[in-house]
């Protein structure tokens, strides 16, 4: 039986978050360098980088805006510093505002071309974020429930064992997880193609029906209107060389890892989500974006599948990697968390093994780093846009 509880930090606003970071929210690519200079080697401090902000649509700029600042009201973060440059489409106070709006945390802004240039801003930045590492950690962590927890769900580097074994058991883990009581965050909307109709029928009613049917075959037909199809695109190279040869097939493997459970609802890419259970955000596979996705979504740590083995991590947001491959398990020691390998081999049920990772994710909840928080793979993230630069 797997323990319901976890130590967590309490928020000021009732959620609880798993980890106590103050984040440092760059708010156009132009930033990112500075965002980067001043946090870096300060414990306790995370940068989040991307390459939007200025010279795009305004669909785009405003998803962007959105994204930051549903980044920004993340769980995990005790405060946040917003850098901007102060020429940028995206406005850094704007995003200030928002995240400080029913948050409750400490927020500030610095302006890079108001403060006299990089240099300047970097020693100023700096400063600031001593000063509230000092206020806001280590923390304390307290009791809380399963109910307050949002997971998300990702396959990435995929394989033949993904559809077979680590997709199949991280289903297992995630009806378990919604039958506690805690809530699931799903996407990779382009990997549902083909696999819709099983999608679909879960919906919880008939409107969320049409929610997730007009979600698929929009990216689908977003796709279409480039006047190519998707081979070569999805599955990757390496989805092809590890044995998944059109798109169905990948979509197929990786949409079991969603469970069985009904959804509950479909949630826009940057936007987080409010209620409780299963939803689906629209969001691309690739995972600078998607991870970027679920983070903004609200998702507490995410339990990661994969086939030939994948480094990343989120600077806000810790990420179990789990194969059934077992010469991934293997070679790529220092990238997995959880082998689920004995599927195949025979010495170990796909029930068992969604058991294991299980209860995994409730013991990160509760602190135990991941191989990727170690790594600290976690700069190379990106917003989903949908048009051009301009």
């Amino acid at each position: 039986m797997i323990d319901r509880k976890f130590m967590a930090y309490p928020r000021e606003n009732g959620s609880v978050g798993i980890r106590n970071i103050v984040g440092v929210i760059s708010t156009v690519a132009c930033g990112n360098e500075v965002a980067r200079w001043a946090s870096r080697g300060l414990e306790g401090v995370k940068a989040f980088t991307h390459g939007q902000g200025c010279a795009q649509t305004l669909p785009d700029l405003e998803r962007v805006s959105q994204t930051l600042i549903s980044l920004g009201k993340h769980p995990n973060l005790a405060g946040v510093v917003v850098v901007g440059l102060g020429c940028e489409s995206v406005d850094a106070d704007s995003i200030a505002d928002g995240i400080a709006s029913s948050s409750g945390k400490w927020v500030e802004t610095f302006i890079a071309q108001d403060l006299g240039g990089t240099e300047k801003a970097s020693e100023a930045i700096r400063s600031k974020l001593v000063e509230m590492r000092s206020a806001l950690l280590p923390g304390k962590r307290e009791e809380a429930d399963v109910s307050s927890l949002l997971l998300g769900i990702k396959c990435g580097g995929s394989d033949t064992t993904s559809g077979i074994a680590s997709n199949p058991a991280l289903g297992k883990a995630v009806d378990a997880f919604l039958d506690m009581g805690g809530s699931v965050a799903f996407g990779e909307t382009t990997e549902l193609i083909g696999a819709e109709g099983w999608i679909i029928s879960r919906g919880r009613s008939e409107q969320i029906k049409d929610q997730l049917l007009s979600t698929i075959l929009g990216m689908e037909q977003r796709a279409k209107r480039m006047g190519v199809d998707m081979r070569g695109g999805q599955p990757t190279g390496g989805n092809i060389k590890g044995g998944l040869s059109t798109i169905e097939e990948k979509s197929l493997g990786a949409a079991i890892k969603t469970g069985t459970r009904p959804i509950d609802g479909v949630v826009n890419y940057g936007n987080r989500i409010e209620g409780k259970g299963l939803y689906m955000v629209d969001s691309p596979g690739r995972e600078p974006e998607f991870l970027t996705g679920i983070a903004a979504s609200g998702a507490h740590m995410m339990a990661f599948t994969t086939g030939k083995g994948a480094p990343h991590n989120f600077p806000f947001m810790p990420i179990v990697k789990i194969t059934g491959n077992s010469r991934t398990a293997s070679s790529l020691n220092s990238h997995i968390d959880v082998d689920v390998s004995g599927i195949l081999e025979g010495s170990m049920t796909v029930q068992s093994a969604g058991e294991i990772i299980l209860k995994e994710m409730m013991e990160v909840a509760s602190g135990k780093r991941t191989k990727a928080e170690g790594m600290g793979y976690d700069e190379s993230m990106n917003i989903y846009t949908t048009g051009p630069v301009l």
